[in-house]
This record gives C-alpha cells, structure tokens and sequence, in this order.
C-alpha cells in the first residue's frame, strides 16, 4: 500500500536483517495497544467480528466482480460448477456473512460507523491524494 501511495513511504520500508516493515509492524502495535487500553475486551472483540465479516462479504462480492470486470487475470483456483458455482458460492457467503453482521451485532452498529468514518477519513485525508493511481505521469 506505501508503494501505491496510499500509506507513507516510510510505512513500506522492510528491516534489513528482519525482513519485515518494523515501522509498520510498530504503529499498528502502539494503535493496538491504546485501542485495548480505551475500551473494554468484549466491545473490541465484536468489532474485529463484525470488521472480518464485512471483509468476508466484500471478499465474496469482489469475486463476482472481477469474474466479469476482468475476466483475463489468471485464476489459480477453479470453483467446482464453473460461474454456477462461483456465484452460488459467492452469493451464499456474502448473504450468510451479511446475516450474521445484521443478527449479531445490532448493538455495536454506531461503534462500527464511527470506525468506519475514522477509515474513510484517513483514506480521504491521506491515501485519496496521495495515490500514485490518481497520477497517470506515475503509473507503470
């Protein structure tokens, strides 16, 4: 993501012995750390629930996509029952998910928007007019 702009550079950098992003890895951990501090374990838990089912369904819908915005990638993976399967799959998987994220979490629903906001807010803020996407002169 630093290399597209969206995170700064310094976030992409790998330690040399390591071989890992060290700052990266050292931010999302003090992140982490304050996160945990400030709110009780069971809010955190439903929303690293809810965040993975979101991501889950966004997975399943990103599938459906690609298979007709480009079908010329290639796929290492078939799904059994060619695009029956994939959109039997892909459907059920992000409605099981969505269901889930509806039925479960309806409490917490406003924690999840402001988080979200916070998100888009950053992406807005930084990665939106910094990407590397947004420049033609920069694309490879």
């Amino acid at each position: 993501m630093s290399k597209d702009g969206l995170l700064p550079a310094a976030m992409g950098r790998v330690h040399p012995t390591r071989r890992s992003p060290s700052i990266a890895t050292i931010v999302a951990g003090v992140v982490a750390a304050t996160t945990a501090g400030l709110f009780p374990v069971s809010i955190l838990g439903e929303l690293v629930s809810m965040g993975t089912l979101l991501a889950f369904t966004t997975v399943c819908l990103g599938v459906l996509v690609l298979r007709y915005t480009r079908p010329e990638l290639p796929r290492a993976f078939r799904v059994p029952g060619g695009m029956v399967g994939v959109w039997l799959v892909s459907g059920l998987g992000s409605l099981i998910c969505l269901y889930l994220f509806w039925q479960s979490f309806q409490v917490n629903w406003p924690l999840i928007v402001g988080w979200t906001a916070i998100g888009m807010a950053i992406y807005f803020g930084y990665g939106h007019w910094h990407s590397k996407m947004r420049d033609p002169a920069s694309r490879g």
